[in-house]
């Protein structure tokens, strides 16, 4: 069993780097797009983030995926399980990687659950997934982009009506900049607090409001220290540059201690069944540090040596950004997600994302968005799922389920 648990961790430890090397798109791409941060800034923030968030964080949001989309109790030998998880898991690795080959932002989750699928049928019959929350997820791939992109959209407007088109912009911004602030810090500390810490969602809104109100005074103050440099723009940009810079270092955070549960779930269950022998969904999952470590290492190693990739296409390829829009496009995000978990909808934040980046250049007219990325990205989002599914199914069917058998 020694065995299964290091290969275990090994196979949580590639899926981590590759979700490292994709996602991390999702946090720091608008602000080196934006020119806020350079590429090299952002892979160290990054990095250290996405560990942060995995290491203290992960063990409260990580929920097994294999509990929804394939019941365990479908299953009556530990090998099946065993061999089930790690063909799903090494399946979506190897997919992220090639996504990420051809710098293509994809939803590592969806990948997962890809996965999954294609072990169950393989495994247990077509009746043995379900199908209700496949189709949720397949909602997602529609409602998620829709979404980011209605509310970059519409935020970005906002904006351009109370700062960007004023005589005075720079003073404009010193005056509501607080409140962006203060809105901002509401925003992402709720979502943070419900999703990590605290289940009730009028204490987290308290606690919310309390950092709100601190924020806004606190940037009051700093705001006032900012002075006039160059010409209007150069001002008003450099102040949306700190706050895209903490709202991209938020977003990082938060995936860390969120997305790390894609690559410790299915390796927690087969830690979980190799010890026990136990195959049900109520089973207690063996979620400890020195996994949560083990996934944290890899996210931030993937960040680093690959994670440049997928950033150069949302934050560079889609629409040229500068430190308004990039702020817009991460509040847009931060609040996509943050209704979608209290509606309890199904969303990825990778396609609300790339949704966000096409509203906001939408917002300065079409031709500013190149529709050749857009279709290349839309094929890759349809592809994930089965493509994942196929290759977890072979792996499982003529390599994994005869090795793991041996072994057990």
């Amino acid at each position: 069993m020694n065995v299964i648990v290091f290969s275990a961790l090994a196979a949580g430890f590639i899926i981590a780097f590759a979700i490292g090397a994709n996602d991390v798109a999702n946090s720091m791409a608008t602000a080196v797009g934006a020119k806020a941060i350079t590429i090299k800034q952002a892979v160290i923030i990054a990095a250290f983030l996405e560990f942060s968030g995995a290491f203290f964080f992960g063990k409260t949001v990580t929920e097994t995926i294999c509990k929804g989309i394939v019941p365990l109790t479908g299953f009556a030998k530990p090998e099946i399980m065993i061999a089930g998880a790690f063909a799903s898991i090494l399946a979506s690795a190897i997919f992220i990687l090639t996504a990420t080959k051809f710098d293509m932002p994809i939803s590592t989750t969806h990948s997962i659950i890809g996965g999954l699928i294609g072990f169950g049928i393989i495994a247990g019959g077509i009746k043995s997934i379900n199908w209700f929350k496949v189709v949720l997820i397949v909602f997602s791939w529609i409602s998620s982009p829709i979404l980011g992109a209605l509310l970059s959209f519409s935020l970005f407007k906002i904006l351009s009506n109370l700062i960007l088109r004023k005589d005075d912009p720079f003073q404009w911004t010193k005056k509501i900049a607080p409140l962006i602030i203060g809105l901002t810090f509401l925003t992402i500390s709720w979502l943070f607090l419900v999703k990590t810490l605290s289940k009730n969602i009028f204490a987290a809104l308290t606690i919310s409001l309390i950092i709100s109100a601190l924020s806004v005074v606190v940037s009051y103050y700093l705001t006032k220290l900012i002075k006039f440099e160059k010409d209007e723009e150069y001002s008003v940009e450099k102040i949306f540059r700190k706050i895209q810079v903490l709202t991209s270092c938020y977003v990082s955070f938060a995936h860390g201690a969120n997305d790390v549960a894609n690559a410790i779930g299915p390796i927690a269950i087969i830690i979980t069944v190799a010890r026990t022998g136990l195959i049900n969904d109520s089973s207690p999952l063996t979620i400890d540090k020195s996994l949560l470590a083990v996934g944290g290492i890899g996210i931030a190693l993937g960040v680093a040596l690959l994670g440049y990739r997928v950033m150069r296409t949302i934050g560079e390829r889609i629409t040229s950004l500068n430190n308004t829009r990039g702020f817009t496009i991460d509040f847009s995000v931060a609040t996509s997600v943050m209704l979608a978990s209290f509606l309890g909808m199904p969303i990825s934040s990778t396609h609300t994302v790339v949704g966000a980046v096409v509203g906001v250049g939408y917002a300065k007219g079409f031709e500013a968005v190149n529709l050749s990325v857009i279709k290349r990205i839309i094929i890759s989002w349809l592809i994930t799922v089965p493509a994942a599914a196929l290759l977890s199914a072979l792996l499982y069917k003529f390599i994994l389920l005869r090795i793991i058998s041996i072994i057990i």
